[in-house]
């Protein structure tokens, strides 16, 4: 793009995901012609999703961390956007000249099994403690009893708000406490015209999803699908009602309805909007001073996060696992993750390096996004999740447009699924 012109990048990471395919046997493909690349050639690539600037400015933060620490250090990156990521992934990762290194997701750790390979006696050899890392995190890194990914971030879904909106409104501003009736008063106070007190996604994992997460649900439980959870279904309903019965959200788009909404808080037609710590920078940046962060609305009003991130991986196909592993080492280091924490704004997977992302940031946003990280649990999803989204996707427009409510499109979903 040319540095002249002014507009904003979309940023990326929570578009609802096209279907899976079949994954051939790693070695047949692998075995179909010779590699064009070296091992070491292969340790040098990070296979990742970049959809966009703010894509690749974060992990190009990781690997200038990395060169402060050794100026020798080079990783190239290549991938494409989120949205294509998790089907072009198995088959890249599967070709005799791919990547060593991959990301993850924690939520897609378990759809990517074939791909990942353990490093637990990696890091075991190279002296490393995964218990420096934040549990939950490896918690949603482990794949039948072995680690899959070093994570980066751990972060929690957290409500985006507008502060100038809520003052001028004459609102008490939502912080480490927030009910969902105080949440939907505020909502309907601040909406007026074409104006809307809550911008919204048409993806699964949301506000409804976090919203009845908070409030004790689950969608996953002991490896299986459990969409029906009464407070999921309540939390999703809810989220539809925001649009069909309150009207203090427009309903989303079906497809990539997140840069919209995101948009819509810059420029304030919308005044709140949920996301993940990962956009903080971006938000700040539109919004400066006015960036406001809550904690995401439950029944009790107390803190509840419903914890996502990634991490960087080895591909179960890689020549020179120790070699990559070391490269894995070289951007997640405390230093490493501290420093990208501190520019980019993820929250960091290692804890000691807190101080690092709440540098420069308003104390009541650092107090409500830490008060999430404190108490939550990580998003653990299934293998088929990625089919789970994609059925929610084409009857999310029902349910925001009250065609459906959400116990019959969840219902659905868990019995043609799960």
């Amino acid at each position: 793009m040319n540095a002249s012109t002014p507009r904003r990048f979309r940023p990326s990471r929570r578009a609802v995901l096209a279907g899976l395919g079949a994954i051939a046997p790693l070695g047949m493909l692998a075995a179909c012609g010779g590699s064009s690349s070296s091992a070491a050639d292969a340790n040098s690539t990070l296979y990742t999703w970049i959809s966009n600037e703010n894509d690749r400015a974060q992990w190009q933060a990781f690997i200038d961390a990395a060169k402060e620490a050794d100026p020798d250090f080079e990783l190239e990156l290549e991938g494409p956007s989120f949205e294509d990521y998790w089907t072009k992934v198995k088959t890249r990762m599967s070709s005799s000249d791919a990547p060593a290194l991959l990301t993850t997701q924690a939520a897609r750790a378990q759809e990517l099994d074939a791909l990942l390979a353990p490093l637990d006696e990696l890091a075991e050899s190279a002296g490393v403690d995964l218990a420096d890392y934040n549990e939950a995190m490896i918690g949603g890194m482990t794949v039948d009893g072995t680690v899959r990914a070093i994570p980066y971030d751990a972060e929690p879904m957290v409500l985006y708000y507008n502060k100038k909106l809520f003052t001028d409104g004459g609102l008490e501003l939502p912080g480490t406490t927030y009910t969902m009736d105080q949440f939907l008063d505020n909502a309907k106070s601040l909406t007026s015209g074409d104006s809307y007190g809550l911008g919204i996604s048409a993806g699964l994992v949301h506000l409804g999803m976090s919203i009845g997460f908070a409030n004790g649900g689950t969608p996953v439980t002991d490896g299986a699908l459990t969409l029906t959870d009464p407070k999921i279904i309540e939390g999703l309903q809810f989220s539809f009602d925001l649009v069909t019965e309150h009207k203090v959200a427009a309903a989303p788009a079906a497809v990539d309805s997140e840069p919209a909404a995101q948009q819509a808080l810059l420029n304030g037609n919308v005044a709140m909007y949920l996301d993940g710590p990962w956009m903080y920078q971006y938000f700040l940046d539109g919004l400066g001073e006015d960036l406001g962060v809550a904690i995401v609305p439950s029944e009790s009003g107390e803190a509840k996060g419903l914890i996502q991130g990634s991490g960087f991986g080895i591909a179960s196909n890689a020549k020179d696992k120790e070699g990559a592993f070391k490269q894995i080492m070289a951007i997640t280091t405390p230093e490493v993750i501290g420093a990208v924490a501190n520019t980019r704004g993820t929250f960091p997977s290692i804890e000691s390096q807190e101080g690092e992302w709440a540098e420069g940031k308003a104390e009541d946003n650092v107090a409500a996004v830490t008060a999430l990280a404190r108490n939550g649990e990580p998003l653990i999803t299934t293998p088929t999740w990625n089919e789970v989204g994609s059925q929610f996707a084409q009857s999310a427009t029902d349910g925001f447009h009250g065609n459906r409510s959400a116990e019959e499109i969840l219902s659905e979903i868990q019995a043609a699924i799960g």
